[in-house]
């Protein structure tokens, strides 16, 4: 899931300790990065959900090859419980397009937890997550519903919609991402 690169529509809370310009950079560059090194992986078909929906139809911003689709209006949870619904059947793992740590073995590992679990979790350090994945079988469970998105609460909250539903959960590897200039100039320290 990604938002078209723009300035000023994206990294708002990075852009107000770099500036909105860097902030654009690195979003465009840390998820056209990860894109390429997601796309070349046979083991899964990528699929890049846009945002605004107008952006799917943008050229030269997205690496060529990758299909794309319109996230579609709401809030986050919104968004992303439509595409768990909406995709075709099976499992499927949602990542968003700023987080420079991801590698293609932690995909793997979200969905070899699917084997064992029917809901899979890479938590971020700032108590959001990175990653999120649903096995979708026998059905899309609503786990997205009253969640605080952008806050400290962001998993906890999913996490009590993943108890509540009674399905089995497992977490992976915590990474960080980058949404303030603290964790930016963290990330550029060598």
């Amino acid at each position: 899931m990604s938002k078209a690169p723009l300035l000023g529509q994206v990294k708002t809370r990075l852009a107000k300790g770099i500036g909105a310009a860097e902030a654009t950079r690195f979003f465009r560059t840390t998820s056209q990065t990860m894109l390429r090194r997601m796309a070349r992986d046979p083991r899964w078909q990528l699929l890049l959900a846009l945002s605004p929906d107008r952006a799917v139809h943008d050229q030269g911003i997205w690496p060529a090859g990758i299909p794309r689709i319109a996230q579609g209006g709401g809030d986050l949870g919104a968004r992303m419980g439509r595409l768990m619904r909406d995709l075709p059947p099976g499992p499927v793992v949602m990542i968003g397009g700023d987080i420079p740590a991801i590698q293609p073995h932690h995909i793997a590992s979200a969905f070899k937890a699917l084997g064992r679990a029917d809901v899979v979790f890479g938590p971020a350090e700032d108590g959001g997550y990175w990653l999120v994945g649903l096995k979708r079988l026998p059905r899309v469970p609503d786990i997205f519903a009253d969640v605080r998105w952008s806050s400290p609460h962001a998993l906890a909250d999913t996490l009590a919609n993943v108890k509540r539903a009674g399905l089995r959960h497992e977490m992976l590897q915590t990474l960080p991402d980058i949404d303030t200039a603290e964790d930016y100039w963290r990330w550029r320290k060598p």
